[in-house]
């Protein structure tokens, strides 16, 4: 999938003033849903729909990995509709496994392609709503107490001065980490990718439960680098903390953010509406104000200025469909807690 062509391509243009429709419908019932991005702007997305609609949303948010967790133990009687957001790997799994169902949405027709992708690797059971790419945001007060250069390569986390002072998340419940995990693999081969992260666990202070976590630690300065997709790590930078947000020289991975209607979801109706609805650019319109700076799946959503610019990035051939598969994440996670996260410090 060469995403990196799209974007240098112009694809993303922004059809500026984009606004929600006025007036809400009559109350039409109630949709569970479960949210894996930041949480302004899982609110965001809720209570919009919710006022547009008039539909009752009730909404969880919860890193990619843990709402893939929550479908499989709920698969024999599922409370949740629609899973908005997160990584398109753990989406990918949930669709191999028949956690989640076919949908074809009219609004496919204004997509990117790298969002109707996702949607054919998935046999139509997720579609691309963001993309983003990964990499890491370092303090720059702390980087400069230790004396050292600033980071700007994968290999430049491994610096001694750093240890103790890495955050990452836990693949088991992050879609970011799990990325990091399959771009270092693509990245330098299986052997190798392996090693590094050994490597870097001697510098890892903390596997956090969710993936954009250690982008605040470090703009707080409770970690010097935090691994993040990078859009996580602008947040901070937009805000004025010091925190400088980096695209590694070795070259990336990146994310397609999905969404995900639930097998046997009790509202499904109202699942597809949400569908429909958060595929348009006006819903994809509330991510920058919400201060989410991914870039849109819709043709004519509006493009955050402050959005990373991937075309500028040295971004690999990330290989959903064979990281997004059931059997290759189990087998990862499986050797990465043998192999990494059981070594000692």
């Amino acid at each position: 999938m060469k995403i990196r062509s799209w974007f240098k391509a112009g694809l993303f243009a922004a059809a500026a003033g984009v606004a929600l429709s006025a007036g809400a419908a009559q109350a039409q019932g109630s949709l569970v849903m479960y949210c894996g991005v930041q949480e302004e702007w899982c609110r965001a997305m809720s209570n919009a729909f919710e006022k547009e609609t008039g539909i009752k949303v009730a909404m969880t948010r919860k890193s990619a990995g843990e709402i893939y967790a929550q479908l499989k133990a709920e698969s024999s009687n599922p409370r949740g509709d629609i899973w908005w957001g997160g990584t398109g790997d753990p989406h990918l799994q949930a669709a191999e496994e028949g956690l989640t169902q076919e949908y074809a949405s009219p609004a496919n027709k204004d997509l990117h392609d790298w969002a109707l992708n996702q949607w054919t690797a998935a046999k139509q059971r997720s579609i691309g709503i963001y993309a983003g790419a990964l990499g890491f945001g370092f303090n720059t007060e702390q980087i400069k107490s230790k004396g050292i250069p600033e980071p700007k390569c994968w290999a430049d986390l491994l610096n001694a001065k750093l240890k103790d002072d890495v955050q990452v998340a836990d693949p088991n419940s992050s879609g970011t980490a799990y990325n990091l995990l399959a771009t270092v693999i693509q990245l330098m081969g299986e052997d190798k990718g392996f090693e590094y992260l050994k490597a870097l666990h001697k510098n890892v202070s903390q596997y956090t439960k969710s993936g954009a976590a250690p982008a605040k630690a470090a703009s707080l300065g409770e970690t010097a680098v935090g691994i993040v997709f990078i859009h996580d790590a602008v947040v901070f930078a937009v805000q004025g903390d010091p925190i400088k947000p980096v695209a590694p020289c070795e070259g990336t991975g990146y994310e397609i953010g999905s969404m995900s209607i639930v097998k046997g979801a009790r509202n499904l109706e109202n699942a597809k509406k949400f569908y429909d609805w958060a595929l348009t650019p006006a819903a994809q319109a509330l991510a920058a104000p919400a201060k989410s700076y991914q870039v849109p799946s819709n043709k004519n959503a509006p493009v955050p200025p402050q959005s990373p610019k991937m075309s500028e990035m040295k971004l690999i051939n990330y290989d959903f469909v064979k990281y997004g598969s059931s059997a290759e994440r189990t087998r990862l996670l499986a050797k990465w807690d043998k192999e990494v996260k059981a070594l000692p410090k």
